[in-house]
């Protein structure tokens, strides 16, 4: 291992994941493979005991399975989502379910990222760290301004919070950082295949559906109306664009 590699794994020490997977192969897996790249890891083998581990300590993420005993991944994913100390909390969920009802619904409950069984672990260990390093409000204040306010709407990019109207907004963090993108880059249209590559990166492989889901659960939290969106406006047969003017109207 090189000393560069050394040094950002014992930088990682501090960083827990929850794997909740109730195969003990699986999640035998991928303990072993994150614990390589020096990642903390705790193991949950059903829904209730790792909504017990995350009451006890929340982890820095969560890599979840959908099929589970007790209580369903999805319906762990929207405990979390609903708790404002876990609401920001990164979700990778890891499912046997690749239909895209399944992915869907996963990502409306409030799942960040998804892959499917079977698995490459590398890529397991690649997406967690691309979550983590989009969740560190270190490297997300040095990309830009720490505070976007204007009408409407605030941001503070360096503590991650959301306030439309002065109500604060409880975002996942996939939603935050797609915001982020828009009210950073406004009036300019860009495709589903553009946000994917700038919003989520290179190194993440999701559909261009799954921009789809995000912009939805977005208009839900800073749209006076989400069905008559006036902010993140659809462009037909294109993709979406920022419009910052529509923050000032109605005033």
């Amino acid at each position: 291992m090189n000393p560069q590699t050394a040094e950002a794994n014992r930088a990682r020490t501090r960083q827990k994941i929850l794997v909740v997977e109730d195969e003990n192969d699986i999640r035998e897996l991928l303990r072993f493979n994150l614990a390589q790249e020096g990642f903390a890891v705790e193991e949950a083998g059903d829904g209730a005991e790792a909504l017990d581990r995350v009451a006890r300590r929340a982890p820095d993420l969560m890599v979840l399975d959908l099929m589970l005993p007790r209580m369903s991944g999805l319906e762990l994913c929207r405990r979390m989502r609903a708790n404002p100390d876990t609401a920001r909390l990164p979700i990778l969920i890891v499912t046997a379910k690749g239909a895209e009802v399944d992915r869907v619904l996963g990502l409306e409950m409030g799942a960040d990222d998804y892959v499917v069984k079977p698995f490459s672990p590398r890529e397991v260990v690649a997406r967690v760290k691309a979550l983590l390093r989009r969740a560190n409000p270190a490297g997300a204040a040095a990309e830009g301004p720490s505070l976007f306010d204007r009408g409407r709407l605030r941001i503070d990019f360096a503590a991650y919070e959301v306030f439309v109207d002065g109500a604060r907004k409880e975002l996942a963090l996939r939603e935050f950082e797609l915001l982020r993108f828009f009210v950073q880059h406004p009036l300019r249209v860009y495709s589903r295949e553009q946000l994917l590559d700038l919003v989520w990166g290179r190194d993440t492989f999701v559909e261009p559906r799954t921009v789809d889901v995000h912009v939805r659960r977005l208009r839900q939290q800073i749209e006076r109306d989400d069905a008559r969106p006036e902010l993140i406006l659809t462009v037909r047969s294109v993709g979406y664009r920022f419009n910052p003017e529509a923050l000032e109207q109605g005033l």
